[in-house]
């Protein structure tokens, strides 16, 4: 059971790191460090966005239910 629990975990963080990364639109690889010059200009989310939003707060929250169920079942 501990062995599924494992590779589930495994499988959301990989989408959820995915799912971050994708979220950083309009920034070159120094918007990843920190370097890149944004503004300070917020937007309303619409279409994609929103999905990709809501998306990346469903797996961290699979995410931090599925570390909790691997400490109590297994490792």
């Amino acid at each position: 059971m501990a062995n599924y629990f494992g590779v589930a975990l495994i499988i959301t963080s990989i989408a959820l790191i995915a799912s971050i990364i994708l979220q950083s639109k309009g920034v070159g690889l120094g918007g990843l460090t920190g370097g890149g010059d944004t503004g300070g200009v917020y937007t309303q989310r619409r279409g994609v966005e929103k999905v990709l939003f809501w998306v990346t707060i469903g797996l961290s929250v699979l995410f931090f239910l599925l570390t909790i169920l691997t400490v109590m079942f297994g490792a």
